[in-house]
Formats: structure tokens, sequence, C-alpha cells
């Protein structure tokens, strides 16, 4: 269970440092990576996914930590999942922690990658998709066997 949690961990490490990056590289204007396709900008979210609830700050925070303190429960409680569904969590909670982390510091998460087509999101946001991905992927390929 501890690599688990040093999974997440890892995470919100790297989360972590690539928005002090954002933060220090990317205050004065955006950098081009592939014109009109990745711009590298940087975006305070003060909502949920893609800006839903920005007026409701005190809320959001309150569910978000609750959800948190929920995951770390069930991550806890993952004795019975396979592994794929333990990573799964380890990236879910990881990013969680992430952007509570930016929330509880700035009142807003960072975000940075901008693919121009989709709203600007942050690397925690990607774990906390793939991870969500993973383990429902996870839960539909035992559903099959069983």
């Amino acid at each position: 269970m501890i690599a688990f949690y040093a999974w997440a961990l890892s995470v919100v490490c790297v989360d972590q440092l690539s928005k002090y990056i954002a933060l220090t590289f990317l205050a004065q204007a955006p950098v081009i990576v592939v014109p009109d396709a990745f711009h590298l900008t940087l975006v305070f979210n003060t909502g949920a996914a893609f800006g839903f609830l920005s007026d409701h700050g005190s809320f959001l925070f309150s569910v978000i930590t609750i959800s948190i303190v929920f995951l770390f429960i069930l991550t806890v409680r993952s004795q019975g999942a396979n592994l794929s569904e333990k990573w799964a969590l380890s990236l879910i909670l990881g990013g969680a922690v992430g952007n509570w982390i930016d929330r509880l510091r700035i009142g807003a998460v960072i975000d940075f990658l901008d693919f121009r087509i989709w709203p600007v999101f942050n690397l925690a946001d990607l774990a906390i998709s793939i991870g969500v991905c993973i383990y429902l992927l996870s839960l539909f390929r035992r559903g099959e066997k069983a």
C-alpha cells in the first residue's frame, strides 16, 4: 500500500513543480509551442472542471476536501482491488491533492496546458483523467470476467 501512496505523492510533487515553473515563466505572456495547436498559457481557475461553479469557492473547496478524504479512505480499503485499480486510485488521489493545494494556497487552481480546442488544464487534471479512465476500464473488464 505504501507504494500507491508514494505514487500519489509523486503526482503531487510533479504537479506542484510544474505549476511553480508555470507561475515563474508564464506570468508575463503565454509561450507558443505549436502555433494554433499548443500553447503554455497561465490561467487561474476558481471553479471546478472547465470553470464550472466558479462563483462558489468555499462550497467547492469543502466538497473537494470531503472528496479527497473519501478517496483516501477508498484507497485504504482497496485491498480487494486489482493492481490497475490501485494505481488508478493513486493517480486520482495525487491529482486531487495537487489541485486542492492550489485552492488552499491561492484560492484557485493553476492551469497552463492550452491545446486551443479544450479548456486550459494542468498535470493534476491529466492524472485525474487518466486515473478515472484506468479505473473505469478495469471495472468494466472485471465485470466481463464475472
